[in-house]
């Protein structure tokens, strides 16, 4: 079966193989709404014009296996979806969005996968908090938790010479994390990293296309009009760069309490924690975004699945071993 989903101008073709799920065509439709939504909010438009999202059905429960690949008119998205997967697991997922915001970044070389992954990775929560997918008590919660997993370890090499899971994920989001602080510091908090990959975005870098990483991180830059990107790239990319986390949360004005967070709205920074959260949204007081979108075709018959050699320069996989990008460090 295949349905097709309008994201403003966008179109995102579902081909949903066969197999056995517990979730409706519906269900589904809904899981890429909510995806297509939240990459929207953070990046003011869907990354790029055509995506075939495939979907595979798998024996267990849950959503794993996801690849995103470029394509001349595109991207290609396949997701595997266990038969026993319920839809509060689609209404949780994190996979699909992490999955769609891989299309917003050019393809760069091998070394440097660790941007690729760690935008995917810290942008993800946050563009769902933007779309109303998620709290942004959880969603500071699990940064909290998880970024830590990013920081070097005895023996780094930086991060374009470490290529482990931890420094690939969350050593990336690490970067992101940082610069957007920094962006917003620099600015007096009227731009963040948003702003830079939207320019990345506007000049034309999407997945269809390869780029040097320095002309990447140099659009960005000139995006925001500060010199955040490459000046830290060039602090982290051969060496071990230490960050104080704590002393970072304590100036944004987040403390971990149980299995959440409490604000401290007194904190120095505590405004950048709010642009980093709600972005263009802050300004009006938190409204409900909306998002210019259309079901259309749905559950007409499908055409035959489109291989994964067809026209797919590399492929950008979400998951290492399939690990659960989200497990605590060791």
């Amino acid at each position: 079966m295949t349905s097709t989903y309008l994201a403003g101008d966008s179109r995102i073709n579902i081909h949903i193989e066969k197999g056995s799920l517990d979730v409706s065509n519906h269900d589904l439709m809904e899981w890429v709404r909510r995806a297509s939504e939240s990459v929207t909010a953070y990046y003011g438009r869907y990354p790029v014009p055509r995506v075939l999202l495939r979907v595979i059905p798998s024996n267990g429960k849950g959503l794993r296996g996801g690849q995103t690949f470029g394509e001349p008119e595109g991207g290609f998205i396949r997701v595997q979806v266990g038969s026993e997967t319920t839809n509060a697991d689609l209404e949780n997922d994190w996979l699909l969005t992490h999955e769609m915001v891989h299309l917003a970044l050019p393809s760069v070389a091998d070394k440097h996968h660790w941007i690729e992954e760690g935008i995917a990775t810290y942008v993800e929560p946050i563009a769902r908090v933007r779309a109303r997918h998620l709290g942004e008590h959880e969603m500071w919660y699990e940064l909290m938790r998880d970024l830590p997993q990013g920081l070097p370890n005895p023996g780094d090499k930086g991060l374009d010479n470490t290529h482990t899971w931890g420094r690939t994920y969350w050593g990336g989001a690490l970067f992101c994390f940082i610069a957007d602080v920094e962006i917003h510091r620099q600015t007096s908090n009227r731009k963040g990293l948003e702003d830079a990959l939207r320019g990345i975005l506007n000049a034309g870098g999407d997945i269809r296309y390869d780029w040097e990483l320095k002309r990447v991180l140099s659009i960005g830059d000139q995006a925001t009009g500060v010199s955040v990107l490459v000046s830290l790239y060039d602090k982290m990319k051969n060496q071990p760069y230490e960050v104080d986390l704590p002393a970072i949360w304590k100036e944004l004005g987040i403390e971990r309490e149980g299995d959440t967070v409490r604000f401290i709205d007194s904190a120095p920074l505590a405004a950048i924690r709010q642009a980093i959260t709600y972005g263009e949204l802050q300004v009006s007081s938190k409204s409900t975004a909306a998002f210019d979108s259309t079901i259309v075709f749905a559950e007409q018959a499908a055409g035959s699945p489109r291989s994964t050699a067809d026209s797919i320069p590399r492929d950008k996989p979400s998951d290492i071993a399939y690990a659960d990008r989200r497990t605590l460090r060791q």
